[in-house]
């Protein structure tokens, strides 16, 4: 069994280019890279894979990365993606190689644009459901929540890309990196043959020592090119009584599920407002001092999943509005997506603005919060807005 390359702490050197060369030596199939505000991973190779079962899923991530220290890996490291049903297999593994470096935002090389090729693939795109009747899914999940049925639900819709040749992954993630490098870029195997690739701006959950962080989003509106609009709209979202209330449902289901793991927890009376490329958000920074220094980081993450931000609440009730009115499984979007070590630091991201990739077909999503006061035309536009940060990647038009 080989010897894991991982470092046991971020990286020694800071030199420019040190987190474009990671983005860039990036390779489907056998790598995983992961890019934060704080870090920028590559895992190379796999030397472990986390297996389905029964047991509890920390343990088994605790069991695998406990093996790869006594087999003589100083710092070994899970890393890979959790779908949205808590009964479907993970997508983790203990990769054989961790390349680490400053995050990408602190690499001036970032700013470098990559263009889109001149020969770029004509995108054949099929809406699923149609815009029509994604409209007519939340028309009546709002008629349900006035009836008093429950408080709200995430219902997402998909886009389906296809093209005559295999997309260029790696050229893809670059765009998406540079575009908002301050987020949370993504790109790991998801399956058999499959890749999901995204950049989210929305962090779960992380733990460094006995401290955690979480950054939960609730509350968006699209950006405008015209600056005096976008700041219109920046301020109009801070006002908004719908989207406030979306957000303080959100918060406090984080709130009463981070608390019991912690001696202090802070969470701010009001959200301030999160910039992606795309969107604005209302968010939250909720900050806490760990209680148990053995809670690992996925453990919190567990806890906290899924949050009303990506399926609704009551939990259960949402989650079964969502079977009923989704005609696509979810696969891997808003599950988590993130890395943790053996001493249970990491960092679990939202798996948003992301795309599966199979063969020649990308695979998009995008969802909208839907609470009494939503209309479908506004949550119609809401996912459409969401699917520009991909489809910007990849050339295409909705």
């Amino acid at each position: 069994m080989s010897t894991s390359l991982s470092e046991p702490t971020a990286p020694t050197t800071a030199s420019p280019g040190a987190a474009t060369a990671l983005l860039d030596a990036y390779r489907p199939a056998t790598d995983r890279l992961l890019a934060s505000p704080h870090h920028t991973l590559l895992g190379r190779g796999t030397t472990a894979e986390i297996p389905h079962g029964t047991s509890p899923l920390t343990q088994r991530v605790r069991d695998a990365l406990d093996a790869r220290r006594r087999a003589g890996d100083p710092a070994p490291v899970v890393m890979g993606s959790l779908p949205f049903a808590a009964d479907a297999p993970p997508s983790l593994a203990i990769p054989r190689s961790v390349r680490w470096a400053p995050p990408l935002r602190e690499d001036p090389l970032i700013a470098l644009p990559v263009p889109l090729p001149e020969d770029r693939p004509a995108w054949e795109v099929r809406e699923v459901p149609a815009p029509e009747h994604y409209g007519a899914a939340v028309a009546a999940a709002v008629a349900r929540m006035r009836a008093g049925e429950f408080d709200k639900v995430v219902l997402a819709r998909t886009l389906e890309l296809t093209s005559p040749q295999e997309p260029d992954l790696p050229a893809m993630l670059r765009r998406l990196a540079r575009r908002d490098p301050g987020g949370y870029t993504f790109a790991v195997p998801s399956g058999p043959s499959r890749t999901l690739v995204g950049a989210s701006p929305e962090l779960l959950v992380a733990r460094t020592g006995g401290r955690l962080t979480a950054n939960p989003l609730a509350g968006s509106t699209p950006r405008s090119a015209d600056l005096a609009e976008d700041v219109r709209r920046a301020v109009a979202l801070l006002e908004s009584p719908k989207d406030l209330h979306e957000h303080a449902v959100v918060v406090a289901a984080v709130r009463e599920a981070l608390a019991p793991f912690c001696t202090r927890l802070d969470v701010p009376e009001r959200p301030t407002l999160l910039r992606t490329a795309a969107m604005w958000h209302l968010s939250t920074t909720v900050t806490g001092e760990l209680a148990d220094p053995g809670v690992c980081a996925l453990e919190l993450a567990s806890a906290l999943h899924p949050t009303p931000a990506v399926c609704g609440t009551p939990t259960e009730v949402a989650r079964a509005v969502i079977a009923e009115s989704e005609p696509c499984d979810r696969g891997p979007y808003t599950g988590m997506v993130g890395w943790q070590n053996a001493d249970g630091d990491g960092e679990w991201v939202v798996t948003i603005r992301c795309a599966e990739a199979e063969g020649r077909s990308l695979r998009l999503f995008a969802g909208a919060g839907v609470v009494a006061a939503s209309s479908p035309e506004a949550e119609t536009a809401e996912t459409a807005a969401k699917f520009r940060t991909f489809l910007h990647a990849v050339g295409a038009a909705l």
